[in-house]
């Protein structure tokens, strides 16, 4: 059985089932006051007679007090201990009920009897007569004006509920279908995504905040997600394929000259080893920039808090010029603090020192400030520069200003991409500035705190 079905089932079902017992204790509850009302007049009115023939006592006969307060639609009688007692007064219409077997109560009671199918309230009242002996008035009244009005609103409910049903039905079905649409919509749009290989998103409305409404929200971040993964997915075989084949095409031409001369040549050993070594570094750089770019950035683990720009700044230009032998100055004015990610920013700053070092001769400088709420690090060459046509593609993945050169550095054209990224998972901006044949100005823009604490 379908969902949709199974909920207009279910529902509808429950909905009548709490109509039906909704009406029948509406129906139990009438019906019980209305039996107990009468009871109780009944009750009364025995009480008042009672009353009456003990103060007429023996000043009118038994019988002629029996007839004077018989009720219309039921029988009065007096009944000693033993059983004795003058003739029962029956009205007309109830002369069956005067066949009732005589019996003597000690106390008062009050009940419904049935009497050929028929329903009459019974009450006994005990009453102290002239001569001291306790005596029985019993009135037993018809009830059957008070069952023809129960008979009537059983129809009544019974009619009312049948009545209900339709708009209840009605009204599942609608239920059902508002239920099921979001995900029929789902379904369809991911049979739509199987079929054509392109990612597509619920049409919401913007007006409603209910919970169907934030499921297909859900399920758009959800395809959003997962388009952009796929993307990433896609651009990571695509870019490793394009990247990869060079290094491996040098390395297995000096594998192939080493296995054809590398005996009798022994000149070309040294040679080939450091060709394929220096080819096997940069497929390895390679591939853990490539496996980055292909990350989330939600699976970049990042810890972002309040770091010393200086002091990361300094230790940054220490690590390069040990490793590289380059003069890195850093110029600040007091002490600088930024929102980021530490160990991220360092990667961002350590791309640009790269590129600094690889196409510039002279003395890098880092130069630390801040502005407002953001503080920035510049980082500045003296070397080729970019021409001005090129600088809004230098972020591009694999993209190299000067081809020859990019290669020779052992740069994969992934640097400035992966910069951009890392940027943008820690929140800075980005901005260059080049002149050719003058050098090269990059910009990093962050908050100078925390923005939950301002």
């Amino acid at each position: 059985m379908k969902l949709r079905s199974k909920i207009y089932l279910y529902s509808s079902v429950l909905f009548a089932v709490l109509l039906v017992i909704m009406n029948l204790v509406i129906y139990f509850m009438f019906s019980r006051l209305s039996t107990d009302n009468q009871l109780d007049q009944a009750a009364a009115e025995t009480a008042k007679i009672a009353a009456d023939m003990r103060r007429v006592g023996t000043g009118v006969a038994a019988p002629e007090l029996l007839r004077a307060y018989v009720p219309i639609e039921g029988m009065l009688r007096l009944l000693a201990p033993d059983g004795s007692g003058p003739a029962p007064v029956t009205s007309a219409s109830e002369q069956e009920i005067s066949r009732l077997k005589p019996v003597y109560y000690k106390d008062k009671l009050s009940e419904i009897i049935k009497v050929d199918g028929r329903s009459y309230a019974f009450v006994t009242t005990p009453v102290i007569w002239i001569d001291g002996i306790v005596m029985n008035v019993q009135m037993t009244k018809s009830l059957e004006s008070t069952m023809n009005t129960l008979r009537v609103l059983r129809v009544v409910l019974a009619g009312a509920t049948a009545f209900a049903l339709l708009p209840l039905l009605l009204s599942s079905r609608v239920l059902s279908g508002l239920i099921m649409r979001p995900i029929v919509q789902m379904t369809a749009t991911m049979r739509e995504i199987k079929n054509s290989g392109k990612f597509s998103r619920l049409t919401l409305e913007d007006t409603s905040r209910d919970e169907l409404v934030e499921m297909g929200r859900t399920f758009n971040d959800m395809i959003a997600l997962l388009e952009s993964n796929y993307l990433k997915q896609e651009k990571f075989v695509s870019d490793a394929s394009h990247e990869l084949r060079t290094p491996l095409t040098v390395i297995e031409s000096y594998a192939s000259l080493l296995k054809r001369r590398g005996l009798t040549h022994p000149e070309l050993f040294n040679e080939s080893v450091e060709a394929i070594h220096s080819e096997a570094i940069r497929m390895k750089e390679l591939t853990e920039q490539l496996l980055l770019l292909a990350k989330h950035h939600e699976q970049w683990d990042l810890s972002m808090k309040v770091v010393d720009l200086q002091e990361l700044a300094t230790a940054s230009a220490k690590v390069f010029r040990n490793a590289y032998g380059r003069e890195v100055t850093v110029n600040a004015q007091g002490e600088v603090m930024g929102f980021s990610d530490e160990a991220k920013l360092r990667q961002l700053l350590f791309i640009f020192l790269d590129n600094a070092r690889k196409y510039s001769d002279e003395a890098i400088t880092i130069t630390l400030g801040a502005s407002g709420q953001e503080s920035h690090i510049v980082i500045t060459d003296r070397g080729i520069g970019i021409p001005s046509g090129e600088l809004p593609r230098v972020f591009d993945r694999f993209y190299r200003v000067d081809e020859v050169r990019g290669r020779q550095g052992g740069g994969a054209g992934l640097g400035l991409s992966l910069a951009a990224e890392i940027a943008e998972a820690i929140g800075a901006k980005l901005s260059m500035e080049s002149v050719e044949g003058a050098g090269t100005s990059v910009m990093i823009r962050i908050a100078a705190e925390s923005r939950g604490r301002q």
